[in-house]
């Protein structure tokens, strides 16, 4: 989803005044609080807090300015880097140096020193100038390190274990090890490690990092990420042992397609893996996986992504991964040659434990099952705590919900098993938990238990890409804030190194579908600027030479004669989700490095409209999953069902559109009118083929009207009658009809077109199809279907069922947006001019939202007290908003208890109809007036 185009009616026209300040001469004279000092803090390097290991030739370097008051801006700033790594030069050599630079920014400014070259360390500080010219203190001291940027750089070899093995099933994890001797005291040491497959890696017998799922899922014929270590504290003088596990993962362990697919990028598991030693006298070193290295199995029988493990602990190894252990009998490895060139570092966050829950209860089944309830359906898995016998099976399986009649319902796994057995090794009390495999569940079977298992036995842990929580969002009422809590579980649940569609049965993909509605509520929620650089690079990757772009990222779908590409509203993420990103976080690289991902798409739209405009005829999903859509099962039954042509068409138009304004963004002029003409015929050839002279717009569906009035799509005479239509339907039906892209912008529709309450009627309705539904249900997360559970227990499609699939959680954009009024502004986007406005309705008597910018938080929380309304706003230093109050008289508003007029921080206010619209500079902010209860 993207913002609609200035002017069209939910984002108010640029106002003159921020013409002028984009120009650089702005006429606003915020009373900016004479005695708050600037503070320079949150220093980022490419998003992150003193990053290991990047690649970025040019780091861009963000910060915020905190201070108290109002009115506060940044008028220039001061950036000084210096080389601090041993080996290059001595600590504290100055890199570079910024000078004063007379600008605002203070987020993503470009290193500009000399050439960063490998494993270098730098450490920069930056100091800034406030509106009034007073510079601030120097801040503390952040630092980035670069990684290995050229293949040269890595001297190890690729290895892999010389096992006996049958790779057309699941096997025994493979164990590799090596013991080596370091003469000297280590002043420094690092590790840089990928694998083909999973790897985790220990030293001295202590595992390095918390990342799990390494190194991550990608597109791995083009691009393979390696990980950085600082493994200084783990290494000594004398003999060490490093040691690594290697699991199937998504490399060579089964894939969608078949049971029985597998070995989709390789069928051998390999091993690339390098130690820098830095020695106190100056001294460097490189232990690196090469034929010396040693390898065997142990314990872990099998682990598989959608199957889950089996563990049996007699076969544990102890000390395997540490000095001194007897390896006499282990395997040689073979040297392999693989491709260094496509090594990555990562952009996005990496994947890690987050949070533990404990269960809310045990309850016995009908069928007998001991079942632990998570009380939240979650990703990851459960550690065990038992003590028995030796030879003891424990078996844990996984489940999403339990039947109508109180069972454990796995069905909608499909072939899936998600199931963990544990054989103990006896002797005392033991815990567990898996290495290779994730399960996306809230209850728990367990079954070989000895004796009867306390509440305490098993604890959920939580897995997902380390995102930071960026949005809050409440109202007051409870269902509707239930509905947030589920949105947000169904993206950490689906954000697992890529943006899966679901994270249980034996799919677990990355949709290109799923991503583009959601990605816009996705920014809301969490910060997710690293999280989709990584994917859309792996989505340009995987691009076919025509454009076409791949129903799923990374691509395991496409088969010898079906591409499994080029669906419309899945294949628009490549246009769609670089603009959202563009909008949320005022990243202008995103643009610059998927320019020509998202070119190549438009011109294979093109390409399939021909001269006509319109494009027909080829597969795509459509409006997926609608309200009455045919299912497989029924496919015959009547339902709201939107034309595929007009679909097609439509994304034609919107990411032709999009890509125009990118051109604009980029300089790119002649792109830009290239791309506005061709939109404008395809609106044409739209309303010809697709619009009545009454404004019925195709087959008279909600989604029809709702691509049409979003993507503006009509003629401007057509709009209101055309939006009455939809409004009409809206009213008759009383809940929406709409799937996977009618949905995310069906109440944007209404609200842009004058029809809130009608908005407002759909995301309050409890009864099925909406979205309180399966809150009602007990929902913990959302659905993929509507009515994935039935009113009357029963459960639908059990092929394609899942009980936490985001795409509908994109009605959050709306919430937030909307409800609380948080919006972007396309002129001066990542937040640095803040829209709020409101729109109260519904019979909400409050709502409070609050977003982490890159700038800082803004927030806007509005009650309806009695008959006032009030709205309380922050907004962060070195930005500054629009506030729009609705139902007001500008000579009823007062701010903090005080006349409007000449309050502190306020640039300017004026009556617009039945609206105030107020300028103001940063701080906090509380607008009261007397209004007419809604």
């Amino acid at each position: 989803m993207s913002t609609p185009r200035p002017g069209s009616g939910l984002v108010p026209a640029v106002f003159p005044w921020l013409l002028l300040l984009l120009a650089g001469s702005s006429p606003l004279a915020f009373a900016a609080d004479p005695q708050a000092p600037v503070r320079v803090t949150g220093l980022r390097t490419e998003y992150k807090e003193n990053p290991l290991g990047i690649d970025a030739g040019r780091p861009r370097l963000s910060w915020r300015i905190e201070a108290n008051g109002r009115g506060v801006v940044q008028s220039a700033y001061e950036i000084r880097v210096e080389r601090s790594a041993p080996g290059l030069g001595a600590k504290g050599d100055s890199l570079w140096d910024s000078g004063r630079v007379a600008s605002d920014e203070s987020i993503l400014r470009p290193y500009e020193g000399p050439s960063l070259r490998s494993r270098e360390r730098c450490t920069w500080r930056v100091r800034v100038w406030d509106g009034s010219g007073r510079a601030s203190a120097w801040s503390a001291a952040a630092w980035w390190e670069m990684g290995l940027l050229e293949p040269s750089d890595w001297k190890a070899s690729w290895i892999e274990p010389a096992l006996p093995e049958d790779v057309t099933r699941s096997g025994p994890v493979p164990m590799l090890r090596r013991v080596f001797e370091l003469r000297g005291a280590v002043a420094r040491a690092r590790a840089y490690v990928t694998s083909h497959g999973l790897y985790e890696m220990y030293l001295n017998g202590r595992r390095v990092g918390d990342q799990v799922f390494t190194p991550g899922w990608t597109s791995y014929g083009k691009r393979l990420q390696y990980q950085t270590y600082d493994v200084t504290a783990l290494v000594k003088e004398g003999e060490n042992a490093v040691g690594v596990e290697l699991g199937n993962g998504w490399y060579r362990g089964n894939l969608p397609g078949g049971i029985d697919r597998r070995n989709v990028y390789g069928e051998r598991l390999a091993l690339l893996l390098q130690i820098e030693v830095a020695f106190a006298d100056g001294r460097t070193e490189i232990v690196g996986t090469d034929q010396g290295w040693r390898a065997s199995t142990g314990p872990i029988l099998m682990s598989e992504i959608y199957h889950g493990e089996t563990y049996d602990a007699r076969l544990e190894k102890p000390g395997w991964a540490a000095p001194g252990f007897d390896d006499r009998g282990w395997s040689a490895v073979r040297v392999a040659d693989y491709r260094k060139d496509l090594l990555v570092a990562p952009a996005g966050p990496p994947v890690r434990r987050i949070q533990e829950l404990k269960p809310v209860g045990v309850l016995k089944t009908p069928g007998g099952d001991t079942v632990f309830d998570m009380g939240q359906n979650m990703v990851g898995w459960v550690r065990l705590e038992v003590q028995g016998p030796a030879g003891t099976l424990v078996t844990l399986r996984h489940a999403e919900v339990l039947d109508k009649q109180g069972n454990l319902y796995t069905e909608n796994l499909r072939a899936a098993k998600e199931t963990i057995r544990y054989t103990l090794k006896g002797g005392g009390p033991e815990t567990f938990e898996p290495h290779f495999t994730f399960q996306g569940f809230r209850y728990v079977a367990v079954d070989g238990y000895p004796g009867e298992p306390a509440r305490d036995a098993l604890t959920g842990v939580v897995v997902h890409s380390d995102m930071v929580p960026t949005g809050e969002f409440e109202t007051s009422k409870p269902l509707v804030n239930q509905l947030q809590h589920n949105i947000v579980w169904g993206q950490k649940g689906n954000f697992l190194d890529v943006p899966t569609d679901c994270p249980q049965r034996d799919e677990r993909l990355g949709w290109t579908g799923d991503a583009q509605v959601f990605s816009s509520t996705a920014a809301f929620n969490m910060d997710v600027a690293g999280f989709f650089t990584k994917w859309l690079r792996d989505l340009a990757a995987d691009q076919f030479e025509d454009g076409r772009v791949p129903h799923v990222v990374p691509n395991v779908l496409t088969r010898p004669g079906n591409p499994a590409a080029g669906s419309a509203g899945w294949a628009d993420a490549a246009v769609i989700v670089p603009w959202n990103l563009y909008l949320a976080y005022g990243d202008r690289r995103i643009l610059e490095d998927q320019y020509d991902s998202m070119a190549r798409w438009v011109e294979y739209e093109r390409l399939r409209a021909g001269d006509g405009f319109v494009w027909r005829g080829d597969f795509h999903f459509g409006d997926w999953l609608a309200y009455a859509a045919p299912s497989r099962e029924a496919r015959s039954y009547p339902g709201a069902t939107t034309g595929k042509d007009l679909i097609a068409t439509a994304f034609f138009a919107h990411s032709t559109d999009l890509l125009q304004r990118v051109a604009l963004v980029l300089g790119k002029r002649e792109d830009a009118a290239r791309y506005g003409e061709l939109r404008a015929r395809i609106k044409s050839a739209f309303g010809d083929e697709f619009v009545s002279s009454r404004a019925r717009v195709g087959e008279n569906t909600q989604t029809a009207y709702v691509l049409a009035l979003h993507f503006d799509l009509l003629p401007d005479e057509l709009r209101p009658a055309a939006a009455k239509r939809l409004a009409e339907d809206i009213r008759e039906r009383k809940h929406l009809t709409t799937g996977f892209l009618g949905t995310p912008s069906l109440c944007h529709a209404l609200s842009r077109f004058g029809y809130l309450d009608e908005a407002y009627l759909l995301l309050n309705r409890e009864e099925y199809p909406s979205w309180l539904y399966p809150v009602k249900q007990g929902a913990t997360t959302i659905w993929e279907r509507w009515d994935s559970q039935k009113p009357d227990g029963t459960f639908q499609d059990s092929s394609m069922n899942s009980f936490n699939h985001y795409a509908y959680g994109a009605i959050g954009d709306w919430m937030y947006r909307v409800m609380a009024g948080l919006e972007t502004d396309e002129a001066a986007p990542g937040y640095k001019h803040v829209l709020v406005q409101p729109r109260p309705g519904g019979g909400f008597t409050s709502v409070k939202a609050s977003h982490e910018t890159s700038y800082g938080r803004v927030s806007s929380s509005w009650t309806l007290e009695g008959d006032r309304f009030v709205l309380a706003v922050a907004i962060p230093p070195n930005t500054r908003a629009s506030v729009r109050l609705p139902g007001a008289r500008l000579a009823d508003v007062t701010e903090s208890g005080r006349p409007l007029a000449g309050a502190n921080g306020i640039a300017g206010q004026r009556q617009d109809g039945d609206v105030v619209r107020v300028e103001v500079g940063s701080g906090e902010y509380r607008f009261a007036y007397p209004t007419a209860r809604r």
